[in-house]
């Protein structure tokens, strides 16, 4: 049975049907699962501007869908998809080349990996949780339940740390402090209800 969450929203992974591919990682609300199911397309649900999404409609990339799969828990599907175009906005395959997310890359010496901003996402993730579940003792709950303004001013205090320490203190203080700075602002996300997706375009905006 298929197990929606507290948004209404089932996380949906794309899925080149001939290659076994990742394509792209999207969320459907019911209306969006009902019209996939029904075909050809494949519908999401955009949490950015919080409305049905029939993928390829402006862009002509369409997604034809082969099969639904649930996972075993019915809170996340398999979409197996023949794509019409490139899945991934920036006309790449897939939304998961390196070069897109950026989320594991290799040093540039290739001696290691380096984590890259999908770990925001990750976070914010554990942090929305928390404030579902209310786990006794959290301090994240304790936070979003002192309201954005109370958040808004621990920002504030994270940020002054942040460039005190890169003034006169070492790399790994410096880390430190905006490692707290960065939780603090994503606290300050889910205590507004804001789609993290907005920030995410902003930023992607930038890259040029």
């Amino acid at each position: 049975m298929i197990q929606f969450d507290d948004r209404g929203l089932l996380a949906a992974i794309v899925q080149d049907a001939d290659s076994g591919r990742v394509l792209m990682h999207a969320y459907m609300n019911e209306e969006a699962l009902k019209r996939t199911l029904e075909g050809p397309d494949a519908w999401f649900y955009s949490r950015s501007r919080q409305e049905l999404w029939h993928k390829g409609e402006t862009s002509g990339n369409f997604l034809k869908v082969e099969e639904v799969q649930q996972d075993c828990d019915g809170d996340a599907v398999v979409v197996k998809v023949n794509p019409v175009g490139p899945a991934c906005h920036t006309g790449s395959e897939s939304c998961f080349d390196s070069g897109v997310l950026d989320t594991a890359l290799l040093e540039a010496d290739g001696s290691g990996v380096k984590l890259g901003p999908g770990v925001l996402q990750e976070l914010l993730d554990v942090i929305n949780q928390r404030v579902s579940e209310k786990p006794e003792g959290s301090y994240t709950v304790e936070l979003v339940e002192s309201g954005p303004g109370r958040i808004a001013q621990k920002v504030v205090e994270e940020a002054g740390e942040t460039a005190i320490a890169s003034v006169s203190q070492t790399h790994n203080d410096v880390a430190n402090e905006m490692g707290d700075l960065l939780y603090h602002c994503m606290v300050l996300l889910a205590s507004l209800k804001m789609p993290a997706d907005e920030v995410w375009e902003v930023l992607a905006k930038r890259r040029g």
